[in-house]
């Protein structure tokens, strides 16, 4: 494959005019740190963002950065942490479980919508961008949103581009908005329950005036994998709470007194706590050096469990649970089981299942994303024509 890497807007834009004008299908790639999951792009040429790297703006006051698609996201970070900011979506790292090296950018991140465990209380990647500059599948450099929510010109079309994968168009510079950092974050870990107890924990929990910012379930199979063993023994059901330091300490302990109805309660310091949330993040325990499949499904909070324990009826699956039960990470013993998956996701009233990681030849042989139902598919078909007419924007990515 021959990578493309254009060092302005406008070579890039020229790049994808001549491709569209040949008609020769463009892979659509930044760090190629998350290319490996989805459908197969029959490309023999890859447009790669790394040149087009940098921070473009930051005004820490204003809370908005704007930066070219290609910057990686460490430097992003790193400017970030010395103005005590962040990237409040708390974006994965897909290297481990991908067994992949290169650098994460910052546009793979809102182009793949990326989102970790904060994402039940701050949202996903895409909810805070704000503004995008994109090539369409024509070869125009396309502007939208701005810098301020106020600015609501072109706000869809900014919701649209991210978690397309490249699909509708090869994103070239972002804006999104930088909340302050937490002071200090504290774990509250419920030991013992089984997933539907878990669930239910975890539903009083949200439910409850602390603000928890991450809940999570761990099962016995995956909990000794955890900050290298050294969770309480037995199942561990994780809450967290993050703030001012006073503040936590309150709101700790209030949520310490409501959860000892449920189980044995232990806590867990600002250092163990970032280092657990982050390995539940990447999906430490799949990070296994396999090619077994992987799936990422995202369900109804709560339910879950439910999933995994229909499915372990027919199949053999080890999971563990975050977004208070909504999202199940699922590592499949033998093969990805895809059309049994969808089908009790549907039976749990809906969700989306996504293969992340399997083999090559299991991936052929599967739809990565969830299918659409036919009135959204001929949306979705009609949307791709606009920006894209000759179709030559990672082809086949999506379905």
């Amino acid at each position: 494959m021959i990578d493309l890497m254009p060092t302005s807007e406008e070579q890039a834009a020229a790049i994808v005019r001549a491709h569209a004008q040949m008609n020769r299908p463009l892979a659509i790639c930044g760090g190629d740190t998350r290319s490996g999951f989805g459908n197969a792009v029959a490309a023999e040429d890859r447009l790669r963002s790394t040149r087009l790297s940098g921070i473009v703006a930051y005004n820490p006051g204003e809370m908005v950065m704007t930066a070219r698609s290609g910057t990686p996201l460490a430097e992003v970070e790193a400017a970030l942490s010395e103005n005590s900011q962040m990237l409040a979506f708390e974006p994965m790292d897909h290297r481990p479980i991908m067994a992949r090296s290169g650098e994460p950018t910052i546009g793979g991140v809102f182009a793949a919508n990326v989102s970790g465990p904060r994402r039940l209380i701050a949202g996903a990647a895409r909810d805070s961008l704000l503004g995008v500059r994109f090539v369409n599948g024509s070869g125009e450099i396309i502007k939208a949103g701005g810098r301020v929510m106020k600015n609501v010109t072109g706000l869809d079309l900014v919701k649209l581009i991210a978690g397309s994968h490249g699909t509708l168009g090869f994103l070239t510079e972002v804006t999104f908005r930088v909340p302050p950092r937490p002071k200090t974050e504290r774990t509250v870990v419920l030991s013992g329950l089984n997933d539907a107890e878990a669930a239910s924990a975890m539903a009083t929990a949200m439910a409850l005036p602390v603000e928890v910012s991450g809940a999570a379930h761990l099962p016995l199979t995956v909990t000794w994998k955890f900050l290298a063993g050294k969770l309480p023994e037995g199942e561990a059901t994780v809450l967290r709470i993050e703030g001012l330091a006073g503040s936590v300490e309150v709101r700790v302990e209030k949520l310490a007194a409501a959860m000892s109805a449920f189980a044995t309660v232990t806590q867990l310091d600002e250092r163990e706590s970032q280092r657990l949330w982050r390995e539940i993040r990447d999906v430490l325990p799949y990070a296994d050096g396999t090619g077994r499949p992987v799936w990422r499904v995202s369900v109804a909070p709560g339910t879950g469990h439910q999933l995994v324990a229909t499915l372990r009826l027919e199949a053999g699956v080890d999971a563990f649970y975050d977004w208070q039960g909504g999202l199940a990470w699922m590592r499949m013993e033998a093969e990805p089981e895809a059309e049994l998956i969808r089908r009790f996701v549907k039976g749990l009233g809906g969700g989306h299942a996504t293969l992340i990681r399997a083999s090559v030849a299991a991936r052929a042989a599967t739809t990565g994303f969830q299918p659409e139902p036919e009135a959204v598919a001929m949306l979705s078909r009609r949307v791709k024509e606009k920006f894209d007419p000759a179709g030559i924007l990672n082809p086949g990515k999506m379905g």
